[in-house]
């Protein structure tokens, strides 16, 4: 999958908004969980306000490895009307098929940027 899609032009600025869910991934089955975010139709290219995302894979303890999602949003109310939006809905269909893969529902955190 070309990940450029997952980018437009980056205008950081300071009315920027950072979304970000933790994940708990069972041992033994990252790559079934990067092979899901690799092929997953995001439905993020004509989104107003999205600017870039990324999946991040972190440390592995004694019962799962951690991975966070990462996006840059134009500002937080651009964040807050996607998550109403039919291509929100369209990329989150399905979303319970992975049972044994997560454990646990994700974190959310959201941060707004002020440097």
């Amino acid at each position: 999958m070309d990940y450029n899609i997952y980018e437009k032009s980056l205008d950081f600025n300071m009315n920027n908004y950072i979304a970000m869910n933790r994940f708990r991934i069972a041992l033994g089955k990252e790559s079934q969980f990067e092979e899901i975010w690799k092929n997953r139709e995001t439905h993020l290219g004509d989104v107003k306000g999205f600017q870039k995302f990324n999946l991040l894979k972190g440390p592995t303890g004694k019962e799962h490895t951690l991975y966070t999602s990462h996006s840059i949003w134009k500002s937080k109310d651009d964040f807050e009307n996607w998550k109403t939006s039919e291509a929100f809905k369209k990329a989150h269909r399905g979303g319970g098929q992975h049972q044994g893969i997560y454990l646990g529902h994700p974190e959310f955190e959201g941060f707004e940027v002020i440097l």
